[in-house]
């Protein structure tokens, strides 16, 4: 007997209810052939990484650091 063994992708497609003005502005940010996925995919990345970085210079301003001996 001979089995195949194939990589299934499940893709869960969602809707999401945006204004007309959402809409226009999302595609207008949309690069040449990028998917709204691809486009939020980024969109998300980005606000990760600023969330990080603004949490880091409020631990950096409030925090009370001690000198470590070396």
């Amino acid at each position: 007997m001979l089995y195949n063994l194939y990589k299934i992708d499940m893709l869960a497609t969602k809707r999401v209810a945006i204004t007309e003005s959402v809409w226009a502005d999302l595609s207008d940010l949309r690069r040449p052939g990028e998917t709204f996925s691809q486009l939020l995919e980024g969109m998300i990345e980005h606000e990760k990484k600023a969330r990080l970085i603004d949490q880091l210079k409020k631990i950096a301003d409030e925090g009370d650091f001690v000198e470590l001996p070396l």
